[in-house]
């Protein structure tokens, strides 16, 4: 997320830095080259304004003209703002007793709005809770199926009836939830347009009804200021709550986290960096703010680590390296793991001073053809990693189906970052970064090593086809 404006950011950040002392004139001139960056961002133009004569007092304020380091001062000013305009945090909701808990979710067709139900009701039990997913869509003929599916796959109960009244379904559910034992029940309610009056008024008579305590407006933040513009007429006819902002994760400019908040007043609550159900993350305009300007999210990224990383079994990782037994199958583990974390580029995106890996290929594709070659192996080739000569190799190769050069550039990798693991045993951030720039950059290396492979065995097939057809 963010990719182009972390990258402007970045490019005026250089130019600031490499001038040493500055003037007023070069910041005048960096925030024109901001103000277009946010603009190409699809951020609203009174919110880049506004955020930009915000910058520019505070630079002149904190005389960044007479600092040795204007380059970051700059990035702590611009920092500071960009956390003001998407905060304050409020990622809380806000709990009844008794209960139950009333949630109710609104946004335009196609935002993404069941799949977050079924995320929040996932996040609710995670804090303890027992939800309750209500399928008041009766409009979208796959809605109520969709959720029901979502809801087995969570094992969490999902309401429904064959009627096409939303507010009797949102009534009687809550019924349920008080029958039942359910202390939050979430509405999932039709996604309609701005101009279809009869939906806008439909969703309004839920509400009036069943006294939500909790409205949250789900948008789509790759539609950019569209979005903004949805927040805002939503939330004169429902008084929101709060945003949730869906697929950030496919959306590079960012345009609606930075505006959405400044333009309706509402909190972003939650974001949606994934298709899957556990992504769904608490928004924190800090965290946000540190990763557009590319100074990474290490509060995230250890929370990632504490969710995913069983204590016991780091432990007997760290025991098998002290003893030299760490082994493809203990390898492997760790690699799914960094998958379950949602992958080694966006949490290297989370590292400061990492954020620019332009030059690295962390592709699916290669950590599957990676996968392959292990389990190609034998249970003893994998605990000895030394007893692969070039006949295993061969055997490897055939068996996942890739070139023998590939399966030995993967044993010598693995014995690199081998030692690289180690150096984290010791549990020092220092450690941590060598990991991952360390041996991470070999595998990377180990699969660009591979598609070039590939790239010559198939220019080899081209050339004897074609010498084939000559003879021919």
């Amino acid at each position: 997320m963010f990719e182009s404006l972390t990258d402007k950011f970045n490019s005026v950040f250089r130019n600031l830095s490499g001038r040493g002392r500055i003037t007023e004139a070069n910041i005048s001139d960096a925030m024109h080259d901001v103000r277009k960056a946010l603009l190409e961002a699809d951020v609203n133009y009174n919110v880049v304004k506004q955020f930009c004569k915000d910058v520019m007092q505070a630079a002149l304020g904190a005389e960044v003209i007479k600092s040795l380091h204007p380059g970051q001062v700059m990035i702590k000013i611009v920092n500071d703002e960009l956390t003001r305009l998407m905060g304050p945090v409020d990622t809380r909701i806000y709990f009844v007793s008794p209960g139950p808990t009333i949630i109710m979710l609104a946004g335009l067709q196609g935002c993404g709005k069941t799949t977050t139900a079924a995320k929040l009701a996932k996040y609710l039990v995670a804090k303890g809770k027992k939800p309750l997913l209500v399928a008041d869509d009766l409009q979208r003929p796959a809605a109520i199926e969709q959720l029901k599916i979502l809801g087995q796959q969570l094992e969490i109960e999902v309401y429904s009836e064959d009627t096409k009244d939303a507010v009797k379904v949102a009534k009687n559910a809550i019924n349920h939830a008080q029958k039942t034992g359910c202390d939050v029940v979430v509405l999932d309610t039709a996604g309609r347009l701005h101009i279809d009056k009869d939906m806008m008024d439909e969703i309004s008579d839920v509400a009036k009804t069943v006294h939500p305590h909790q409205i949250y407006l789900v948008c789509d933040s790759m539609t950019g200021q569209d979005a903004v513009n949805s927040a805002k007429q939503f939330n004169e006819i429902l008084e929101l709550d709060g945003v949730i902002l869906t697929k950030l994760d496919g959306d590079a400019r960012g345009g609606a986290a930075l505006s959405v908040k400044a333009v309706t007043g509402k909190p972003i609550k939650f974001i949606g960096v994934g298709e899957k159900l556990d992504k769904l993350e608490e928004f924190h305009p800090d965290r946000m703010a540190g990763r557009i300007l590319g100074m990474g999210d290490v509060v995230t990224l250890v929370e990632k680590a504490q969710e995913h990383f069983d204590a016991q079994e780091a432990q007997k990782m760290q025991q098998k390296m002290m003893k030299g037994s760490f082994g493809f199958d203990d390898f492997l583990k760790q690699m799914q793991t960094v998958k379950k974390m949602g992958g080694m580029a966006s949490l290297l995106k989370m590292m400061p001073g990492m954020g620019q890996l332009n030059d690295l290929n962390f592709d699916g594709a290669e950590m599957k053809r990676m996968e392959a070659m292990v389990y190609s192996m034998t249970p003893s080739e994998r605990k000895d990693p030394e007893l692969i000569d070039l006949s295993r190799r061969r055997r490897i190769a055939a068996g996942s189906g890739v070139e023998v050069q590939e399966v030995a550039g993967l044993v010598k990798t693995f014995k690199r970052s081998r030692d690289m693991i180690k150096a984290v045993s010791g549990g020092s951030f220092g450690g941590l970064k060598n990991l991952f720039s360390g041996g991470m950059n070999q595998i990377n290396q180990m699969m660009t090593s591979g598609r070039k492979i590939k790239q010559r065995s198939r220019r080899k097939k081209i050339i004897k086809r074609r010498g084939k057809l000559r003879r021919e």
